[in-house]
């Protein structure tokens, strides 16, 4: 059972969604099957933009899932190297949990790049394709988490904590994956604008990685269960790193755009 006192909801959650021939089926798994799901909806919905056809996002996307994950799983058990080395059968049970989102971002863009050259295809244009996608799938999938009852925050007694039973008794903290999933949701519908006025390659991609560093670096703050290198969460460190590089390539590419239109005046 997780309440949200503040809020006046209360909800009995189901770790495990149902059963088929005996194997069980995570609630967590369908939140992220659908999250893909509807993120390929919307690329369809969406049409082909920047060149792009709807054929080779499907392409490009069947390897950033499956090489995604795997990057996800081999990010998360580097941060917790020792337990996985005492028996790396381990490292194949992602059905225990277990997997980082940034590891699969840096692992699906490689995928994408690579993929992207080999149709050559512009991988900037099929990125700004899919950013809003990668955003909306991100919102749904966090929700994945709720079920789990995990990436949750610090205590508090803010309108919007949550309330949640551990084997230390109730306690109430930041319900850290709704914040990540409003925002992102709110992500998702600025880049659908943007995207009807893009002024360069890069554009949409790069707001989004600017964005979600920024919302990312503030609610790894609150979190918990963050990985860590020595005192310093790798999330936050990664979020800095993303956040200043791509506002500098944002900064750089509109300062170049302002002063050709100046020139073509």
């Amino acid at each position: 059972m997780i309440t949200f006192p503040g809020l006046n909801l209360e909800f009995n959650v189901r770790k495990i969604a149902f059963k088929i021939f005996g194997i069980e089926i995570y609630s967590y798994a369908i939140c992220i099957v659908c999250a893909i799901i509807v993120a390929i909806i919307i690329c369809k919905i969406q049409k082909e933009k920047f060149g792009v056809k709807f054929g080779e996002i499907l392409d490009c996307l069947v390897f950033a899932v499956i090489f995604g994950i795997i990057g996800a799983r081999i990010y998360y058990c580097l941060f917790h190297l020792n337990y996985y080395l005492e028996s790396p059968i381990r490292f194949f049970r992602i059905r225990d949990g277990g997997l980082a989102i940034y590891g699969g971002f840096i692992a699906g863009a490689i995928a994408i790049i690579l993929r992207c050259r080999k149709l050559n295809i512009n991988y900037l244009d099929l990125l700004d394709y899919i950013a809003p996608s990668i955003s909306l799938a991100q919102s749904i999938g966090r929700w994945g988490n709720f079920f789990n009852q995990e990436a949750y925050g610090t205590i508090t007694n803010s309108i919007f904590r949550m309330r949640i039973y551990t084997i230390n008794g109730y306690k109430e903290v930041h319900p850290a994956f709704l914040y990540e999933s409003i925002a992102t949701f709110f992500i998702f519908i600025f880049l659908i604008f943007l995207q009807k006025n893009r002024r360069f390659k890069g554009e949409i991609i790069s707001f989004y990685l600017v964005l979600y560093s920024f919302i990312r670096f503030w609610i790894e703050g609150i979190r918990i269960d963050s990985l860590m290198l020595r005192n310093f969460r790798i999330s936050q460190i990664l979020s800095i790193a993303i956040f200043v590089f791509f506002s500098v390539f944002l900064a750089k590419k509109f300062r170049k755009s302002n002063f050709m239109n100046n020139i073509d005046k």
